[in-house]
């Protein structure tokens, strides 16, 4: 007979379940059983449940479920602080000479970073677009597969890939990108050995060409098609910049949305990350067909890329999430901090009420999860969901005078994590991590960051 699972019980907290009716209680209890939530409601929990292994008193804390990373570049976590005062195409072509240069004992350690910084900030859920496969670099993909496992943050991998370098009209250099057929079989490889389909999966693969002036149309075309054959989500970068628009309208005579349309990749089954220069027949088209954004505020800043029109793509009932995006972009690497940022930036753009704490939240973990096609397991808290959710300290200096703790959470300094589950198990506990070492982290990714700066000097 199976060993019963072991409860954890949380109360005494505020909750923000962030299900369909944004559900709330000022004091409340959260019943975990196994990798689920069983059970979660105002007040304190029953006193006679059995099996319970660890009860944790919750006073001046907010939980929520987890956040949900939609777009990220982990091996950048190693060129940060790098063209500061550059655009995006400017910046690309200044790092892409250093990034070419990776490989596979450098993506670990950025990876193990890139998720050590997300996992101490409330993500439980994280995404990853590698794209840059240099010769002879190891398996850069496996990489970063360990260091999410090494961590026991749930993962969704996105096999990059790039065919379209300078000498075709492309911004990638020549070594730095992959003949078409390598990056089909290996992106079909990395399906058939990491994908995990099931509704528990910690691993899942997405088929994520990286943009229109790095993949040529045949890449683009044939990638859907095996990301249909596979049954797996679709991952590009779209409508990011003004350079991006001319470039495609110069190349393909057509918009980034009306060519990604044309190569069939529009879709319930796809996300893209940024989609800052769209205008309403753009939007209409991602509704229509159910395509998702990650929202990527401060990279978006940082790069002078633009706001992204999300009201109107809300309004207009398109998924969208949050993305971090590359730490040489957005050098914090935190998701928590995405949340202000989003709530800054847009009404900034379109007023006051063009955004609100509880729809920023919302776009940090349902949002996430729907994008990523993962809304009926997680991203709210509810019974029979994944036990992947974070409490949050709110009664310390930063935040105690904050009454309203949604607001406490978007709007005051990042809040100390004091527990955060990822499928039922403790991950970060006040504050630390409890799966690696965040010294060793910091100082191996210290030393891979400065090995690739040699190499890269040559």
């Amino acid at each position: 007979m199976a060993a019963t699972p072991h409860r954890i019980v949380i109360e005494n907290c505020a909750i923000a379940t962030v299900d369909a009716h944004d559900t709330e209680y000022a004091s409340g209890h959260i019943v975990v059983t196994g990798n689920r939530i069983e059970s979660l409601g105002p007040g304190p929990a029953p006193r006679d449940l059995p099996d319970v292994a660890r009860r944790v008193d919750g006073g001046g804390h907010l939980a929520t479920p987890g956040l949900v990373n939609t777009h990220h570049h982990f091996y950048q976590w190693l060129t940060r602080g790098l063209a500061q005062n550059a655009g995006l195409f400017d910046w690309l072509v200044a790092l892409y000479p250093t990034w070419a240069r990776i490989d596979e004992p450098m993506v670990h350690e950025a990876a193990r970073a890139s998720l050590a910084m997300m996992a101490r900030g409330g993500v439980t859920t994280a995404m990853d677009h590698h794209y840059v496969f240099p010769r002879g670099c190891g398996d850069l993909l496996g990489a970063e597969i360990r260091a999410a496992r090494e961590l026991g943050v749930r993962f969704h991998a996105a096999r990059g890939s790039m065919d379209l370098g300078t000498s075709d009209g492309g911004l990638p250099p020549d070594f730095a990108v992959e003949p078409t057929e390598d990056a089909l079989a290996a992106t079909e490889e990395a399906i058939d050995t990491h994908h995990d389909p099931s509704p528990d999966a910690m691993l899942r693969i997405a088929v994520a060409p990286c943009s229109p002036f790095s993949v040529s149309t045949r890449l683009l075309r044939e990638a859907a098609a095996l990301a249909r054959r596979k049954g797996v989500r679709l991952h590009t970068h779209g409508s990011e910049t003004r350079e991006e628009e001319h470039f495609c309208k110069e190349r393909f005579g057509m918009g980034p949305t009306d060519y990604f349309e044309s190569t069939d990749w529009l879709g319930d089954d796809v996300w893209m990350a940024h989609c800052v220069h769209m205008n309403d027949a753009d939007i209409a088209a991602f509704a229509r067909t159910g395509t998702g954004v990650a929202h990527c505020p401060s990279s978006n800043a940082r790069l002078a890329a633009g706001t992204a029109p999300v009201p109107a793509l809300l309004r207009a009932g398109v998924p969208v999430g949050l993305g971090v995006d590359g730490t040489a972009s957005n050098e914090s690497g935190e998701l928590h901090t995405e949340l202000r940022n989003t709530l800054l930036v847009h009404r900034l753009a379109g007023g006051e009420k063009a955004m609100d704490v509880r729809r920023a939240l919302r776009l940090g973990t349902h949002g996430g999860a729907r994008v990523l096609g993962r809304a009926g397991e997680t991203g709210s808290l509810e019974p029979g969901k994944l036990a992947d959710l974070v409490l949050w300290k709110l009664d310390g200096l930063g935040h105690s005078t904050i009454a309203d703790p949604v607001a406490a959470l978007v709007l005051g300094p990042p809040a100390p994590v004091t527990l955060s589950l990822v499928d039922g198990r403790p991950v970060v506990e006040h504050g630390r991590l409890l799966t690696a070492d965040e010294d060793d982290i910091a100082r191996r990714a210290r030393d891979q960051s400065r090995r690739l700066a040699r190499i890269a000097a040559g």
